[in-house]
């Protein structure tokens, strides 16, 4: 595998100037300084002023725990931004192509769509693993981004790590790792092997673990030359100022976070012992993430009757490969004794 990341870059951001906002162009030190360069209203009530376009306080933070270099981290409204601006990086419409692997997060498709982009998909194997043969067979000269979303979502497994390692060595396009659920899984980041390839991307979120779906902060992981590409087409203000504090207070909060996701996990146990008692419950799919995915008789039918009894599951049988389907995230020791409750009456 060749990988040049120039020849994949789109023509017109190979020669964009981004725009270069008052807070670019001066970075303050912390010094007192009579703010006069960005148009601002000066009467201070703590959003006043605007945000760090380059969120470095948040950043350092970040690189230190990943232990990675701030240089390899671009930060975005929610990861949904950051996807979006990979493909307005590197897809040229109406002639690029990516690759996704069904059944999984279906923004890739959305994004695709939205960026004329064709979106070729190569489903997974019975046992939700990515079918490496036919995924090298589909790529050709314009295919530009293979999404691989591990721990999956809806299946909830981690994909194989010799698996993507053949895609990464095999491919000369990027390879976008999508991690929101990482952090319930025993499988380490792949932040881990960024030196060992050129070619990969990894993204994570605070939405999941961190418990901040609400303030829209993803994390787009890559070497310093991707980052600066993506650097350029990204607004300049995209992470906003009560998002950068709220988000640095909670990722220093180690001890909080770690405690939830152990309680998660636990709970994810608790809930799966409970599953297999369940008689309309075929199947219990492995899982790495803050979900179970199960089978069911009827996944409409059941999906009902657990709305009816106060409980909101996803119905996942329209996805491939995902017939008569539920998905069940892992909530509290209280939530989950709802479920176990509703599930042994339906049982009965």
């Amino acid at each position: 595998m060749s990988f040049n990341l120039d020849k994949i870059t789109r023509e017109n951001v190979k020669g964009l100037s981004p725009y270069s906002s008052a807070r670019n162009e001066y970075v303050s030190d912390g010094s007192t300084m009579v703010f006069l360069d960005a148009n601002e209203n000066p009467f201070e009530n703590g959003v006043n002023r605007y945000p760090d376009p380059q969120q470095r306080g948040l950043k350092a933070i970040l690189a230190e725990q990943k232990d990675i270099k701030e240089e390899n981290i671009l930060l975005g409204n929610g990861s949904d931004e950051v996807l979006d601006l990979l493909f307005r990086a590197f897809c040229e419409p109406k002639q690029d192509n990516i690759i996704t692997l069904p059944p999984t997060y279906g923004m890739y498709k959305v994004l695709s769509g939205i960026n004329l982009v064709e979106n070729r998909e190569v489903l997974l194997t019975n046992d939700f693993q990515p079918n490496v043969e036919e995924i090298l067979k589909t790529i050709d000269s314009n295919t530009k981004l293979l999404f691989i979303c591990s721990p999956n979502n809806p299946t909830g497994n981690s994909f194989s790590t010799k698996a993507i390692e053949q895609l990464l060595k095999s491919f000369s396009g990027l390879v976008v790792i999508d991690e929101a659920y990482i952090d319930f899984s025993s499988e380490e980041s792949w932040t881990s092997k960024l030196g060992e390839y050129p070619n990969l991307i990894i993204t994570q979120t605070l939405s999941k673990a961190y418990g901040m779906a609400g303030i829209r902060l993803g994390i787009c992981i890559a070497s310093a030359e991707i980052i600066a590409v993506v650097n350029k087409i990204k607004p300049p203000y995209n992470v906003n100022q009560l998002t950068q504090e709220k988000a640095t207070t909670r990722v220093l909060d180690t001890k909080s976070i770690n405690n939830e996701v152990n309680e998660i996990l636990a709970e994810r146990t608790k809930l799966e012992e409970t599953l297999k008692t369940v008689s309309f419950v075929t199947t219990i799919y492995p899982t790495d993430a803050n979900f179970i995915l199960v089978k069911v008789d009827d996944a409409t039918l059941r999906y009902n009757q657990l709305l009816k009894k106060g409980i909101v599951v996803r119905n996942r049988t329209t996805q491939p490969l995902c017939e008569n389907t539920l998905r069940f995230t892992v909530g509290t020791s209280e939530e989950n004794n709802s479920v176990i409750i509703a599930l042994k009456e339906l049982s009965k």
